[in-house]
């Protein structure tokens, strides 16, 4: 790619889906200890139609490239690179700078499509010491959709969640933390509750492997209900994917003792908390911001052993960019948007 342009897209303003607009830039070139890479596919998350809009105080520099998820192969090595070579199918972290140890600031900072360029293009380049292989039975698309939401999931569950077989996970909703959520959870040999928008949904739901679903939009109580699943006494552990809106009820689902995973911002980034419960109940709340990339390889391990394959919903062509988003905004998708590129 020396010396040729690339295709890209560009978060251009605040305005909406109107601010992502296509560009041509110049390709990056590997400089000491980098790999070049050729994206053949990316992963939209929830943060990702955030930072494009401009909405809940998630901006950044302007412009910027979006999107933190994406796999590809390697085109070229920079100087000192001996452990990858062209032709490697490679997925990437969601921060790169995260290879082990607990959470920093600076990792955070440096996070894809964030406050740095992502990974809408054809092109990028990044410290070979980042990358991981991409499983021999996963696809592209199928690995793009990990960095952020799987990682999320097996962080909340076997790294802050120390989940056990036997135990009772609650899943809200069935987007990417959530299905990835379902299939670990069922693999570690727990009993997963899963609550959704729709039957049509609560069907795939139990096809997958959920014991039990509730339809939240027939019954708004699913708290009462996850309490009656477990005898009263209510769940081990929650994906607490909503936010304000929705923690108050998974705070009255969680048993005693239990462990609650704070996730995602879909209602907004503040609330009114009931406090009391969490410390009445001796719940512990954790913030989990994705995860490293040594919890990564540990869950491609596991995924490789298990044959397992990522839920995906659709994907798209690289063109059809903005309609991706609009689909993720929509909230009808099941599972993972890729765009392929």
């Amino acid at each position: 790619m020396n010396g040729r342009m690339m295709k890209a897209y560009h978060i251009t303003g605040t305005d909406g889906l109107a601010s992502l607009q296509q560009v041509e830039l110049p390709a990056p070139l590997p400089q000491h200890g980098e790999v070049q890479i050729r994206i053949r596919a990316v992963s939209l998350n929830y943060r990702d139609y955030m930072n494009v809009c401009g909405i809940r105080g998630v901006t950044g520099p302007i412009p910027r490239i979006p999107c933190s998820d994406g796999a590809g192969e390697v085109i070229a090595v920079g100087e000192g690179v001996s452990d990858w070579k062209p032709g490697d199918r490679v997925v990437i972290p969601f921060m790169p700078t995260w290879l082990d140890g607990g959470f920093t600031q600076a990792n955070a900072a440096l996070a894809l499509g964030g406050a740095v360029d992502g990974l809408l293009r054809e092109v990028e380049c990044l410290p070979a010491s980042s990358l991981l292989r991409i499983p021999e039975h996963l696809s592209f698309e199928e690995a793009a959709s990990l960095p952020c939401a799987a990682v999320t999931a097996w962080d909340a569950l076997f790294v802050r969640g120390n989940l056990q077989a036997g135990e009772s996970v609650l899943v809200l909703g069935s987007g990417g933390v959530s299905t990835f959520a379902l299939q670990f959870a069922k693999m570690a040999g727990a009993r997963v509750l899963a609550i959704t928008s729709s039957d049509d949904k609560a069907t795939r739901l139990r096809e997958m492997g959920a014991d039990v679903t509730h339809n939240y939009r027939t019954d708004p109580a699913w708290d009462e209900w996850a309490l009656a699943q477990t005898g009263g006494l209510g769940v081990d552990k929650v994906i607490e994917i909503g936010g304000p809106e929705t923690l108050n009820r998974s705070i009255k689902a969680t048993r005693f003792g239990g462990h609650i995973a704070l996730i995602g911002v879909l209602t907004g980034t503040a609330g009114d908390i009931q406090t009391v419960g969490i410390l009445r109940k001796g719940i512990r709340l954790d913030g989990v911001y994705v995860g490293s990339r040594a919890m990564f390889a540990q869950m491609l391990q596991a995924i490789t052993q298990a044959g397992m394959h990522p839920v995906i919903d659709s994907t798209f062509e690289f063109d059809q960019a903005v309609a991706a988003f609009e689909h993720l905004a929509s909230g009808k998708h099941f599972g993972k948007i890729l765009i392929r590129l």
